[in-house]
């Protein structure tokens, strides 16, 4: 695995700025409109001001969200908002949730970790970047001179040892605790001692690192890297040669991995004969209700099934739901489109979603951004603000998320998977955790 090193975080005093649930946000890429002003209006030192500040009447290049971002860290910190700790820790950091009717609790740590560009070394993506996110995280990066969110990286430890040496060295002692808007309680203990740092370290040794999410964030890291060091190379010790990350054992039992639905826009309408009629021999179809509202019994049936070549789809114009299964035929043919990646990049759901039926059957290669949703209640939300004749979204698909394994061997052969493969359900919390770098 990379090098990973315990650090000196800044923290939120909460003797200065009270609880710890009023200053922390979500990933500023799952935070829209509403929930922005929300988190602005929770508290005056929330996280929010400084991950996705507010654009300004009259903003230009030296007055700007970046800068105002930037001045509100250098603010905090002279304030005593914001403390850095007296000695490098690694930060166990617990996330319980509730998922499927149980409740769960997904553990890891935050550490510096020693960047590699991908390709180089043993971290690996798994999705592919845009460069207008990493032209927005860079110019934050550059004013506030901090990592002031993690990635999330994933590594095999089939026995989760290197989590079980620093839940020993917390056992029984208080955490920090804040609880986020759709009610996940985050759990954090700074360790600072020394030895077992270091027996952490050691466990994870050469194993490799999954970007499970961040990968922006990640690529971003390495630009800035890249930005100070000038064409030189940066003394190793410099913090710029690491980033942020939350490290998390792939064999975590609070591992949970949502799937990511679709609601297409740019295609015309049709029903689900002429759907079927499109997908031809590579699909065997069979039609599975009416309405948006089945789409709990069609979601049902695909996770029972735990195929990724079953999908589901609604055809708007006679609000039909069919359930398909990717035939020999449809292999053959998926094989034929996807020359340029393995087998089992062939073989996800997402990937025959968007390769076999969007860009080679339904011909449809530019169409307009889908609206993406991982909880099926808010795919039917989705389709029934969209009843009547302006129906925005004329094709919906349930489809099977990637798994953790699919994450491990895509990378591991150099692939990154179709945009959206993967959720990984919570979301990290920003705030608990900034790391200089200077």
């Amino acid at each position: 695995m990379p090098e990973i090193q315990a650090f000196r975080a800044l923290r939120y005093d909460l003797g200065h700025v009270g609880a710890l649930s009023d200053v922390v946000a979500p990933p500023y890429d799952v935070i829209g409109p509403e929930l922005q002003d929300q988190l602005y209006q929770k508290h005056p030192a929330n996280v929010i001001r400084l991950i996705l500040n507010r654009d300004e009447p009259g903003d230009d290049d030296t007055h700007n969200r970046y800068t105002r971002a930037a001045r509100f860290l250098r603010n905090w910190c002279s304030e005593g908002l914001l403390q850095r700790d007296p000695d490098p820790a690694l930060y166990v950091y617990h996330q319980t949730f509730h998922y499927g009717g149980q409740e769960l609790n997904r553990r890891g740590f935050m550490a510096r970790i020693r960047l590699e560009r991908f390709g180089e070394g043993k971290i690996y993506p798994h999705e592919e970047t845009h460069a207008a996110a990493k032209a927005d995280r860079f110019k934050l990066t550059v004013a506030c001179k901090a990592n002031l969110s993690q990635i999330f990286g994933l590594y095999p430890d089939e026995e989760n040892t290197a989590q079980e040496i620093l839940e020993r060295a917390v056992q029984g002692v208080t955490p920090l605790e804040a609880v986020d808007h759709l009610g996940v309680i985050h759990r954090m203990w700074p360790v600072s001692d020394i030895k077992v740092i270091a027996e952490a370290a050691a466990v994870l040794g050469t194993k490799p690192m999954f970007i499970a999410d961040g990968h922006h964030r990640y690529e971003t890291a390495c630009n800035y890297r890249d930005h100070l060091s000038g064409g030189q190379t940066l003394p190793g010790s410099h913090p710029a040669n690491f980033v942020l990350g939350m490290c998390v054992s792939m064999s975590d039992p609070g591992m949970v991995v949502l799937p990511t639905h679709r609601l297409f826009r740019g295609l015309p309408q049709l029903t689900s004969a002429e759907l079927q009629a499109t997908l031809g021999d590579c699909f065997q179809a069979d039609v599975a209700g009416r309405g948006p509202e089945t789409a709990h019994a069609v979601w049902e049936t695909i996770e029972l099934e735990e195929e990724q070549g079953v999908i589901g789809f609604y055809t708007a114009a006679d609000q039909q739901w069919t359930v398909v299964r990717i035939t020999p035929a449809g292999r053959q043919r998926m094989a034929q489109v996807a020359t340029d990646h393995s087998a089992v990049w062939q073989q996800l759901g997402v990937s025959i979603l968007h390769r076999l039926v969007i860009e080679t059957l339904f011909g449809a290669k530019q169409l307009p951004k889908a609206e993406y949703v991982h909880l099926v209640e808010e795919l039917v939300d989705g389709l029934r603000r969209g009843d009547g004749p302006d129906q925005p979204y004329p094709l919906a698909a349930l489809v099977m998320p990637a798994t953790v394994q699919h994450v491990r061997k895509i990378s591991e052969s150099q692939e990154r998977m179709p945009a959206k493969s993967t959720y990984f359900y919570p979301k990290l919390l920003t705030g608990l955790v900034i790391n200089p770098l200077e």
